[in-house]
């Protein structure tokens, strides 16, 4: 922790040297991605704090980490003597962060921050907070690049061309899709910066986020033309000329901020929430901004029919996988030495037998004990259990193949529960079959389904502090907007759209107690039309996940018959489903683990 203290002194340093009061640092890189690359990890170095979602603020005197309650135990950990402040995003009695700097930063004074890495919303947002104290924004400093001695460089992982067999459109036909309704909106100009929409759209993947296969790069869209604006020697001959035939030109990455500044009378469309402030400040008032959401946001959240049928193959195989290494769990707990690091390394190895697997599409969650009780928990050489043959282990993992992307949890046990580890259990997977098996006409949101899946907790004076569903992309993004389920919206994760046919969302109810254990049961679901009647479209969602859930664990007592009807039909189906690809002892032990109750 001494050298968060030495790095935020030579941060203050700077600070102090160009009259700046304030200094903010988000987690997220030029492109608004929810997960970055190592060269734009500046607030975990700023903090040590390692999770996924966070901003911080550091002033003179102080300094200060927001995150959200997937990581509040995460965070106090590994913020224990670094003389920065945990604030608890949402929680009783915490400022937001608008708050805290109007609190902090004296009157004319000075927020600086990188505005490459801080989306116009909030940018513009900012100046409207602080605005009624005169507070200057300063949006060219990269402070940390500063103080950051061997910094990692940029990503440059070459670009590969996905096969119409498996994105189901080719890029010509996005395109088209895109500039009608550029039309519609009447934009001229379309400034497309994040990633995951960018590599959708033409069709081609890369690895330039670990476990997200998007490359670095922007886009300008006008209606004769497309500038992808990229670092060339990512490019093969093969992929330049497939995106020549495409009508894509391809400009240097850093150019796109010369371009935009050049840009004079043009209606631009952009979200202001997806790019970056210090490119949308090169606009001037000749140009009209229509901000709306990126069309191919939904376009890529809605799976057209080659890509759901793909899907479900990949979850066969990811199914197999992960049923051969719950069967590996269950008969070697006790017999052979395991850690949380050498079974998820298993797991590995076991994907990676199946075949089109390209690696995990994020970094695996392998918790035992106490240490699932962490939400995104990741096991280092300090923090690596031992798993014993007593209590619980919890694993969330994924794959990204060719035919899509998969994200599953279990948990499973290990040997003797508790009265109550038993009954979380229970409580959990009865949430996950509810939500799973839930019918709603169309129209209805995540907002509206959540309590479906929550029933079982809030019944009970009980909850989990995360939200129930996310989307997930094809071979993309395992989390996805427009669609996702949660009891309540959180506006800066855009996961509230209604729910269509061909949407992919998990379904991962938990319940986690601190210092003790964790329980975690996910599946995947798509979104498919049910029957339409005089009352109008009914929906329902499908399993695409077919993983046994450990009966060892359940307490049919404290189950309605309804919700042991719906277990016994989904291990009937994950037995019809996977038990092809297994044989022997494997085979024996499964049609075991998916017997009726």
């Amino acid at each position: 922790m001494n050298q968060i203290q030495e790095r935020l002194e030579k941060l203050r340093t700077l600070m102090e040297e160009r009259s700046i009061d304030a200094y903010l640092v988000p987690t997220s890189d030029f492109h608004e991605s929810e997960y970055v690359g190592k060269y734009f990890k500046c607030r975990e170095f700023i903090t040590g704090f390692t999770g996924s979602a966070g901003t911080a603020v550091i002033t003179k005197d102080e300094a200060a980490l927001w995150t959200d309650g997937r990581y509040f135990v995460q965070a106090a950990a590994q913020l224990a003597g670094s003389g920065v402040l945990l604030q608890k995003m949402g929680q009783e009695g915490v400022p937001s962060i608008e708050e805290y700097l109007l609190e902090k930063i004296p009157q004319g004074g000075t927020l600086a921050f990188d505005g490459r890495v801080v989306n116009t919303a909030e940018g513009e947002a900012l100046e409207d907070a602080l605005g009624e104290k005169d507070i200057a924004i300063a949006c060219q400093e990269d402070l940390i690049g500063e103080i950051w001695e061997n910094r990692p460089g940029l990503p440059a992982e070459p670009v590969w061309i996905l096969d119409t067999a498996y994105a189901g459109k080719t890029p010509q036909e996005k395109i088209k899709a895109l500039r009608e309704e550029m039309e519609k909106k009447g934009a001229s100009v379309h400034i497309l910066t994040t990633l995951d929409d960018i590599v959708w759209l033409l069709n081609i993947r890369g690895n330039d986020i670990e476990c997200n296969p998007v490359v670095l790069s922007y886009m300008m869209v006008t209606k004769e033309n497309i500038c992808l604006y990229i670092n060339p020697e990512v490019l093969k001959d093969n992929v330049r000329e497939y995106l020549a035939q495409a009508g894509v030109t391809i400009c240097p990455y850093n150019a796109i901020y010369e371009d935009v500044s050049k840009l004079k009378g043009q209606c631009v469309m952009m979200e202001k929430s997806r790019t970056n402030f210090a490119l949308s400040q090169l606009l001037d008032e000749t140009n009209e901004i229509i901000n709306v959401q990126n069309p191919t946001a939904l376009m890529k959240a809605v799976k057209n029919p080659v890509e759901v049928e793909n899907i479900k193959k990949a979850h066969i195989k990811d199914g197999v996988a992960v049923t051969r290494f719950i069967y590996w769990l269950k008969q070697n707990i006790g017999k052979i030495p395991m850690d949380e690091i050498s079974v998820s390394e298993h797991l590995e190895e076991l994907r990676k037998s199946q075949e089109g697997y390209l690696g995990p599409s994020f970094t695996t969650i392998s918790a035992y004990g106490s240490n699932a009780a962490m939400c995104h928990y990741s096991a280092t050489k300090e923090s690596n259990r031992t798993l014993e043959a007593k209590g619980l282990y919890l694993v969330d993992s994924g794959g990204q193949y060719y035919e899509g992307t998969t994200d599953i949890t279990r948990t499973v046990v290990m040997g003797e529960l508790t009265k109550e580890e038993k009954e979380h259990f229970t409580l959990v997977a009865m949430s996950m079959l509810r939500l799973g098996n839930v019918r709603f006409l169309y129209g209805c949101r995540g907002l509206t389904l959540d309590y479906v899946a929550r029933e079982p907790f809030w019944s009970r004076g009980l909850n989990f502090d995360h939200g129930t569903g996310h989307g997930v992309g094809y071979l993309l993004n395992v989390h996805e907007r427009p669609n996702g389920i949660r009891w309540k919206l959180v506006p800066e994760r855009q996961d509230n759209c209604v729910l269509e046919a061909g949407m992919v969302t998990s379904d991962e109810p938990g319940i986690y107690i601190e210092g003790s254990y964790g329980i975690r049961t996910e599946n995947l679901t798509v979104c498919v039309e049910d029957v339409k009647n005089e009352y109008g479209q009914f929906m329902k969602f499908e399993f695409l996940t077919y993983v046994p859930i450990d009966l060892d664990g359940i307490d049919k007592s404290l189950m309605r018959p309804e919700d042991v009807e719906m277990l016994n039909q989904y291990h009937k189906d994950v037995y019809e489903k996977i038990s092809p690809y297994l044989e022997g002892e494997e085979k024996e032990w499964l049609k075991e683990a998916t017997r009726s109750i």
